[in-house]
């Protein structure tokens, strides 16, 4: 995995979608340096290799929602994604092959469109069971208590620890951050 150029996006609680008290970090071009380094399986063993299990290969769902008892990782490894997240008013980004997005525990993500070809591997730190929140009124402030006991993963999906847990961005061990 390369050192990837690395935008950190906090999201706020709008109402309905908790958000995070930790940045989503999107790595642009994480697994760019050669063609094979973007295929899916290259992309799960650097997960595994740094704690992030429980892998899927798939798209990401054209609905809001987030996960309130797991962080996700999604390794981009073909076509390319605008993905809105924190909710219908937060930002939109373009995911594309190559490209890494790290969402913390209560960060809503929506696939908006996408090339027919568009796929991701996701997997969740330290291979928790990940729960489907959608934002209903009804799910908090359970959800909010779920998300306030996951535990800051260990590593980011890089060759480089995660900061310090009393960090809030990881800006020592990457080359280059937005944070």
């Amino acid at each position: 995995m390369n050192v990837a150029e690395v935008e950190a996006i906090h999201l706020a609680d709008d109402g309905a979608f908790p958000g995070s008290r930790l940045p989503a970090l999107l790595y642009r071009g994480a697994f760019a340096d050669s063609p094979s380094a973007g295929a899916p399986d290259q992309i799960e063993k650097t997960f595994h290799r740094n704690g992030w299990t429980a892998g899927w290969r798939d798209s990401v769902y054209d609905y809001h929602h987030y996960h309130s008892t797991a962080h996700e990782v999604l390794g981009c490894y073909r076509g390319r994604a605008r993905v809105q997240l924190g909710g219908p008013a937060g930002p939109t980004l373009e995911l594309a092959a190559g490209d890494v997005l790290l969402l913390p525990a209560g960060t809503a993500h929506k696939r908006l469109e996408s090339s027919a070809d568009f796929c991701v591997v996701g997997c969740y730190a330290e291979g928790r069971e990940y729960d489907m929140m959608r934002g209903r009124p009804e799910e908090r402030p359970a959800a909010d208590s779920r998300i306030a006991r996951c535990r800051r993963p260990r590593w980011i999906p890089s060759t480089a620890p995660l900061a310090r847990s009393t960090a809030t961005c990881p800006r020592a061990n990457l080359a280059r951050s937005t944070c």
